[in-house]
C-alpha cells in the first residue's frame, strides 16, 4: 500500500474530494486522501433525501457539542458586553459535523443558496485582493448543474428568475428543485412575500438577488438520491491509479521540520484501526477537515496560540493566537403552525408512524416520488429589516447600529457596510413542511417530543452576525473533542437584529397565500411562540435559537496581523507546504447556507495549487 503522495489530503469532505478530483485530473500527480468516516455512499439515510435527520448522533456524524452558552462564556474584552444578552438558557448545542466520504454534503438537509456579491467582495475588503465575487462566480458554476423542471412546475415554483448566464451547467453536483406543483404551500409562500413587493429580484447566483423564491436541493433528479461530494468528486477520483482514499484514517497529527525557508509539512500522522502510520507529502499537505477538526489539528500540531499549546503540553512551532477563533455560525430558530384538514406535511414521517413511513418508502421506491423526496428547505428569502425601511427608520437604523457597533472592527465595518441598506439582507427566512420542537435540546433537529396534527414551519436565520466564537483542543490527546464555544449572542446587536426579525416573521402567517392553509386558532410548536414585542421575541430566542450547521472562520483567511491564519493562496503562515481549505478559511460568513461556497472555493482552491488562479 502507498505510504507516500505529491499531496496528502485531511479530510474526504466537501472540499477534501474536490480538490482530490482535481488535482488527480493529471496523471502524474499522486493524491492520498485520509478520511475519519466510513464510505457510506450505498446507506438510504445519505441517498434518500428526507433521511437526513437520522444521521445526526449516528456513526456518519462526529458528534460535537458546543459549551454550555451562558453569560459567564468568555467575551473579546468587549466593553458594550451584556451578559443577559449572551444568554441562551445554559444550553449546550449539537454541532453535527460529516464524518464519512462526503463529510457535511452527505448529511445536510441539501439547500443549495448563493451568496450575495456583497458578502463575498468582503473577502477581498478584508485583506484578500484576489477573492471577489467577480473571482469566485466561474467557480460555483464549475461545480454544479442546474436541472430546471418541467413548464408546469417551473410556473408553480415561480422559477422564472433562473438566469442562464450565471447558473452552473455542467459540473459534477446535481441541483434540482423538490417542490412540486401538487404542493400548493410551495407557492403560498411566493405569494406572500409578493403580498409585501418582496417577490425575488433575481437569480439568486447573479449575487444581487433579495426576496423570497424556491431554491434548489443537491437531489438528483433522475434517480431522486442525494448528490454530494463522496459520489461526484470522491468516487470517480478513487477510480483513478493515482489516487488513494483511506477511510476509517484519522488524523492525529502534521509532521512538521523546520527549514531555512519555513516550517515544510512532511506529512501526516494518521490512526488506521489503531496502527499509527506516517503518510508522507513529497508536496503539499492540504487541511480540509472542517472548522473544527483543522484548527484541532493545526493545535496538536504546534500551530497555535503559544499559552493554548503550553497549556496542554503542545511545543509552540508556529506562534498563531487566531488559530481556532473568529469562529462563525448562524443561529436560527422558527415557528411552527398548524395548518388546515387537508394539507399534507411531513408531521407523520417525523412522528415515525408505520402506515406513513410505509405509504412514503412505497411512493419513493415504485414512483420515485412523496415526501422521502423533501430534505431541508425549498423555500426561501432574504430580507432587509421591514422597521428600517422608512425616512425615520434609516435614523432608527442609524442610531442601533452607532450604539452597539463601537470596536470599529473591520469585520464590523464590513459587516455594517453589507446589511446598512435596504438591497441587502440581515436574515435569511425559510419554509420546511413539519413542525420543529426548538423547545427541546435534542439530536434531532424537529425534536422527539412531536405534537399530534399537521404543521408549518417558518423560519429565520441571523445573515450576518457579529458575535465571534472560538475552538481551541483541551488536551494533546487526538482523541478528545475540542471546546467550542460560539458565544451566541455576546454581540448585543446580533440579538437586538434577530428579535426584530421575528416579530417579521410571526406577521408571515397572516399575509395572503400563507394565511388560507393556517388554522386561525391552531397550536403551535411552543407556549411561547406568540410574538407580540421585542422583549417576548428576545426570550424566544434564548429559549429556541440554535445552529443552522454553518461554522466556519476558525482558520481564517486574513492578514497574520488581523487574526489569520491562512494567507490569500491558503497557505498557513510560517509554512512553505502546509495549506486549509474548507469553511475554515471563510474570513466572513456567508449570508445563507455554506455548501455552495465550499465547493466554489475548493475549485479555485485547486487551480491555485496548480498555479493557474
Amino acid at each position: 500500500m502507498k505510504s507516500a503522495a505529491d499531496y496528502v489530503i485531511v479530510g474526504g469532505g466537501t472540499a477534501g474530494l474536490v480538490i482530490a478530483a482535481r488535482l488527480s485530473e493529471d496523471p502524474s500527480k499522486t493524491v492520498i486522501v485520509l478520511e475519519g468516516g466510513q464510505i457510506m455512499t450505498e446507506d438510504p439515510r445519505v441517498n434518500i433525501p428526507a433521511l437526513w435527520t437520522t444521521l445526526m448522533g449516528s456513526e456518519a456524524d462526529w458528534s460535537f457539542e458546543t459549551v454550555p452558552q451562558h453569560s459567564s462564556s468568555k467575551v473579546a474584552d468587549l466593553a458594550f458586553f451584556d451578559p443577559l444578552q449572551a444568554e441562551l438558557n445554559d444550553r449546550a448545542i449539537k454541532e453535527p459535523q460529516g464524518k464519512l466520504l462526503g463529510g457535511s454534503s452527505a448529511v445536510n438537509g441539501q439547500a443549495f443558496i448563493a451568496p450575495s456579491q456583497a458578502g463575498i467582495d468582503a473577502w477581498a475588503w478584508l485583506g484578500n485582493p484576489t477573492w471577489t465575487w467577480e473571482s469566485l462566480l466561474p467557480y460555483y458554476r464549475k461545480s454544479y448543474t442546474l436541472h430546471v423542471p418541467d413548464e408546469r412546475t417551473c410556473k408553480h415554483l415561480d422559477l422564472g428568475w433562473i438566469d442562464d448566464n450565471v447558473k452552473g451547467v455542467d459540473g459534477p453536483i446535481h441541483v434540482s428543485f423538490a417542490g412540486v406543483a401538487q404542493n400548493p404551500l410551495i407557492k403560498a409562500w411566493i405569494d406572500a412575500f409578493k403580498s409585501l413587493g418582496y417577490n425575488t429580484t433575481a437569480d439568486p447566483f447573479s449575487g444581487k438577488s433579495i426576496g423570497a423564491y424556491s431554491n434548489a436541493s443537491t437531489i438528483h433528479p433522475t434517480t431522486k438520491t442525494r448528490s454530494h461530494a463522496g459520489i461526484e468528486y470522491g468516487l470517480p477520483a478513487s477510480r483513478r491509479p493515482n489516487v488513494r482514499i483511506m477511510t476509517c484514517a484519522t488524523a492525529q497529527r502534521i509532521v512538521l521540520e523546520d527549514s531555512s525557508e519555513g516550517v515544510v509539512a512532511k506529512g501526516v500522522e494518521v490512526n488506521v484501526g489503531g496502527n499509527i502510520e506516517t503518510i508522507t507529502a513529497n508536496t503539499e499537505v492540504i487541511l480540509a477537515a472542517g472548522a473544527f477538526n483543522t484548527p484541532k489539528l493545526l493545535e496538536l500540531s504546534g500551530i497555535g496560540g503559544a499559552e493554548t499549546l503550553s497549556s496542554v503540553g503542545i511545543p509552540v512551532v508556529i506562534d498563531n493566537s487566531g488559530v481556532g477563533e473568529n469562529l462563525q455560525d448562524h443561529l436560527m430558530t422558527g415557528i411552527s403552525f398548524e395548518v388546515v384538514e387537508g394539507v399534507a406535511t411531513s408531521d407523520p414521517l417525523m412522528r415515525q408512524e408505520a402506515e406513513a413511513i410505509q405509504e412514503a418508502m412505497q411512493m419513493y421506491t415504485e414512483h420515485k416520488a412523496g415526501p422521502m423526496l423533501i430534505g431541508g428547505v425549498q423555500s426561501s428569502a432574504f430580507m432587509p429589516l421591514f422597521e428600517f425601511s422608512s425616512v425615520d427608520g434609516v435614523r432608527r437604523r442609524k442610531e442601533l447600529f452607532d450604539t452597539h457597533l463601537t470596536s470599529n472592527s473591520d469585520q464590523e465595518q464590513a459587516i455594517r457596510a453589507i446589511i446598512d441598506g435596504p438591497d441587502e439582507a440581515t436574515c435569511a427566512m425559510f419554509m420546511f413542511l413539519a413542525q420543529a420542537n426548538l423547545h427541546e435540546n435534542s439530536r434531532s433537529f424537529v425534536g422527539q417530543n412531536l405534537l399530534p396534527g399537521n404543521y408549518v414551519s417558518l423560519g429565520l436565520s441571523l445573515a450576518m452576525p457579529f458575535s465571534r466564537g472560538s475552538t481551541h483542543i483541551t488536551s494533546s490527546n487526538p482523541e478528545d473533542k475540542p471546546k467550542i464555544d460560539p458565544r451566541f449572542f455576546s454581540h448585543p446587536l446580533d440579538i437586538e437584529i434577530m428579535a426584530r426579525r421575528l416579530i417579521d416573521l410571526e406577521r408571515l402567517h397572516t399575509l395572503d397565500g400563507l394565511k388560507d392553509f393556517i388554522k386561525p386558532d391552531g397550536q403551535r410548536n411552543h407556549l411561547d411562540a406568540f410574538l407580540t414585542d421585542l422583549d417576548s421575541a428576545n426570550r424566544y430566542l434564548r429559549d429556541t435559537a440554535t445552529t443552522a450547521y454553518h461554522t466556519c472562520g476558525t482558520a481564517a483567511m486574513l492578514p497574520r496581523e488581523k487574526g489569520g491564519v491562512v494567507d490569500e493562496k491558503l497557505v498557513v503562515y510560517g509554512t512553505k507546504n502546509l495549506r486549509v481549505c474548507d469553511a475554515s478559511i471563510f474570513p466572513l460568513i456567508t449570508r445563507g447556507n455554506i455548501m455552495s461556497t465550499v465547493y466554489a472555493v475548493a475549485e479555485r482552491a485547486a487551480d491555485i495549487i496548480k498555479g493557474r488562479a
